[in-house]
């Protein structure tokens, strides 16, 4: 496990509707052993604490799954440790999360309590300016990704034809034969993580992730968002044929399959583009989807087509811009807050939690 990159993920996204969340899809709190919901404001210590607790369990040899701040990327909003059913989640907003099943499976933790109040009033006003200009400048980047999706679907409808669908279906049913042998078990459940994020370092993909899943990785060059049809046909015949499957939605059209993963195959699709090169291993396969368009349509709209993407990245990297000053508004935030923070008092609630986990690791049968 060692040599094996970290599995990280985002479950929010910073899409043209403002904050997209998954956190409902982090554990299945009816099939959870433990599930911590972190509550605390700036600063407090709730990215300290999940590290410390999942470097405790990935020293003992426990897969750990890492879920990025999709604003900035730096952060984490929560880890996972799918063999012992158990998560901790940044439980505050943008992402609230509320207990199903209180005291039971879930359990607060009040990061809160580790704030030196009565300190923090010497920075009440600084505070309380802050907290205004991070939430415009979010206001800002998400009527930028607004534009720049509306200018994606406009070039996407030009070449998303039926004809162009038929054909990717037809590619989607080839690949089905040769890579899905039915297991004759029941058919396999789905789950949502995000492996892009429009974050204040850029437009990212974590395709290390994609690599550490999956050993065979068709890489998908596709330029004009026409993946998501082929993907949608590949994640039904996996499923059908009783394989479990991740869905990986792209945050500028979360209604839209960017990649997908099937980790019980080691197979992974990866969609890339010119914009985002697929930076991982070699790939197994490479299909070429912009050659599935029309070759007359694609000629005819060639102009349009390499303006729109112009003018698309333009107000992506708009909006990246406004993300990183809200980054520095942040940080500032958290300069604020840190001098008036116990951490001692984080580090030593992080190692209660990690004890009780690997308890739970120690009592499973051999």
């Amino acid at each position: 496990m060692a040599d094996r990159p970290q599995v990280r993920f985002f479950l929010g996204a910073n899409a043209p509707t403002g904050f997209y969340s998954l956190y409902d899809q982090l554990i299945d709190p009816a099939q959870a052993a433990d599930y911590y919901l972190l509550k605390g404001g700036p600063g407090c210590g709730k990215s300290t604490l999940m590290r410390q607790v999942g470097a405790a369990l990935e020293a003992r040899g426990v897969e750990v799954e890492y879920i990025q701040c999709s604003g900035d990327p730096d952060s984490l909003d929560a880890i996972a440790a799918p063999a012992l059913g158990s998560a901790i989640v940044d439980a505050t907003a943008p992402h609230v999360v509320e207990p199903q099943y209180p005291g039971v499976v879930e359990r607060y933790v009040n990061l809160g309590d580790c704030y030196d109040s009565g300190g923090l009033q010497a920075a009440r006003e600084e505070i309380l300016s802050c907290m205004k200009g991070y939430k415009g400048c979010y206001s800002r980047a998400y009527r930028c990704l607004t534009a720049a999706a509306q200018i994606e679907e406009d070039s996407r409808a030009l070449l998303l034809t039926p004809a162009v669908e038929e054909r990717l279906a037809k590619r989607a049913r080839g690949i089905l034969s040769r890579e899905c042998r039915r297991t004759g078990g029941e058919p396999g459940q789905a789950r949502q993580r995000f492996l892009d994020a429009i974050s204040c370092q850029g437009a990212l993909c974590n395709f290390e992730t994609a690599d550490a899943l999956c050993k065979r990785i068709y890489e998908l060059c596709d330029t004009y968002g026409l993946a998501h049809t082929l993907l949608l046909h590949l994640a039904a015949g996996a499923m059908g044929a009783g394989y479990d499957v991740i869905l990986c939605p792209d945050p500028l059209a979360p209604d839209r399959l960017r990649h997908l993963l099937i980790p019980s195959l080691s197979l992974g699709f990866v969609s890339s583009s010119p914009a985002q090169p697929y930076r991982g291993k070699r790939p197994f396969r490479r299909l070429r989807l912009d050659a599935m368009a029309g070759q007359e349509q694609m000629q005819c709209s060639r102009s349009r087509l390499r303006f729109a993407r112009k003018i698309a990245a333009a107000l992506i990297d708009e909006a990246v811009d406004s993300m990183a000053q809200a980054k520095e508004m942040h940080d500032h935030l958290e300069a604020l807050y840190n001098p008036y923070v116990d951490f001692d008092r984080v580090h030593a609630m992080a190692g209660e939690i990690a004890d009780r986990l690997l308890k739970r690791l120690d009592s499973r049968p051999a």
